[in-house]
C-alpha cells in the first residue's frame, strides 16, 4: 500500500464519512489534535448499542505490548468493527513490538495509538508499519504567529464567525495552548443565544475572558507599528495594574514575533500587502499592515537589536542577571528602547 500523509482535515473529514482505517498512529507534542481524532473516532467507529462488547479503552501504563495485539486480533460481536484505543501509549515500554500487529492489520478492527508529548522513532519498525497499513499523524505545535488565522478557521468548522480583532485577543492572551482555547471558545458559543449574537467580538471577548478590548498586546503592536508613545505607555500601565492577565512572558512573545517577522519582512523582495502575507504565511490583511507600518517606523538593523534587546529582557525576567528588577520596570524599559 502507498503511503500518504494525512493532514488532521483529512482525517476527520474521512472518520465522518465512515471511511475507517484499521490502525492510527497520533503522536506529537500538541494533544489536541489527537484527542479530537479519537474523539470522532469514539463518536463515528460504532453505534452506542456496540460499543459494550466492541469497544476497549487501554491506558498506557496498565497493558502492554501483547495484551493489545491479542484484544486487536479478536473479531467485531455483532458489528461490523470493534474499536481499541491506547491512550498514553507512550508509557507501553514494548511498544514497538505492536509493529507485528501494525503490519497485518485486521480490516474489522480499527486501532487508535495516542503516543503523545513525543514522536515515535520514524527508522523503527511500528512506524513504518503504521505509516504503510493506516495513519501515522503527527500533530504538532501551532506557532503563536499562525494562531490568529486557526481560531478563525477552527470557528468557521463550527459555522460560527469571529472578529478578527477578537481572534488577536484570544491569541496573544492564551497563546498556542488549544485545550484552553478549546474551553473558552466553548463557553463562549453557549453564550451567544443568549446575548442574541451571531458573531465573537471583542466586547463579548472583554466581557466574558476578561481580556481588554483597549489594552492588549494586539492593540500594543498597533501602537508600536506607528511609534504612538502615548498609546503604548497606557497599555503598558494597564498591564502593570492588571498583571495576573498580562503577563510578561506573553507580552515577550508577541513582541519577538512581530519583530522577527518585520525583520523577514526587510529581506522580502516583495513588499507588497500580498507578498507579505505571502513571505510571513498571514491569511488575514489586518495582520499584515502592522507590517507595512513597522517598516516605515523602524530601519532593519533597529529591529535587528531589538530582538536581541528582547530575548535579553526575557533572560532577566527569568532571573537571569535582573538585580530583582520588577516584571512591570523590565517592560517598561524595554518599550523606551523600542520607541526611541
Amino acid at each position: 500500500m502507498a503511503k500518504k500523509v494525512y493532514s488532521f482535515d483529512e482525517i476527520c473529514r474521512d472518520i465522518v464519512a465512515k471511511k475507517f482505517l484499521p490502525v492510527y498512529v497520533l503522536m506529537g507534542e500538541e494533544p489536541f489534535f489527537m484527542d479530537q481524532i479519537t474523539d470522532l473516532l469514539i463518536d463515528n467507529v460504532l453505534d452506542e448499542s456496540e460499543k459494550d462488547f466492541n469497544q476497549i479503552i487501554m491506558y498506557g501504563a496498565d497493558t502492554d505490548a501483547t495484551s493489545i495485539i491479542n484484544a486487536a486480533r479478536r473479531f467485531p460481536m455483532m458489528s461490523n468493527y470493534q474499536l481499541i484505543v491506547v491512550r498514553e501509549a507512550q508509557l507501553v515500554r514494548d511498544i514497538e513490538l505492536l509493529s507485528n500487529y501494525v503490519k497485518k492489520p485486521l480490516s474489522s478492527t480499527v486501532l487508535v495509538i495516542n503516543y503523545k508529548y513525543k514522536n515515535l522513532d520514524r527508522r523503527k519498525a511500528l512506524a513504518a508499519a503504521a505509516d504503510t497499513s493506516g495513519v501515522l499523524f503527527e500533530s504538532k505545535k501551532i506557532p503563536d504567529y499562525k494562531m490568529p488565522a486557526f481560531i478563525v478557521s477552527l470557528m468557521q468548522q463550527r459555522s460560527i464567525s469571529i472578529d478578527m480583532k477578537a481572534s488577536q485577543m484570544l491569541s496573544d492572551f492564551l497563546g498556542n495552548d488549544l485545550s484552553r482555547l478549546n474551553k473558552e471558545l466553548d463557553k463562549l458559543i453557549i453564550l451567544m443565544p443568549e446575548k442574541g449574537l451571531k458573531r465573537i467580538t471583542p466586547e463579548m471577548i472583554e466581557e466574558n475572558i476578561g481580556i481588554s478590548k483597549e489594552y492588549n498586546n494586539f492593540e500594543l503592536i498597533k501602537a508600536l507599528a506607528t511609534k504612538d508613545i502615548l498609546k503604548a505607555n497606557r497599555i503598558i500601565q494597564y498591564f502593570e495594574k492588571n498583571s495576573k492577565n498580562n503577563p510578561i512572558q506573553i507580552t515577550l512573545s508577541v513582541l519577538f514575533n512581530y519583530f522577527s517577522n518585520l525583520l523577514i519582512c526587510y529581506y522580502t523582495k516583495d513588499r507588497s500587502e500580498t507578498g507579505l502575507m505571502t513571505a510571513l504565511g498571514l491569511r488575514g490583511t489586518f495582520q499584515v499592515k502592522d507590517y507595512i507600518l513597522g517598516l516605515k517606523s523602524y530601519s532593519a538593523m533597529k529591529v535587528f537589536n531589538l530582538i536581541n534587546e528582547i530575548r535579553i529582557t526575557d533572560a532577566k525576567s527569568k532571573g537571569v542577571e535582573s538585580n530583582s528588577i520588577s516584571d512591570a520596570d523590565l517592560l517598561k524599559e524595554l518599550l523606551y528602547k523600542i520607541l526611541h
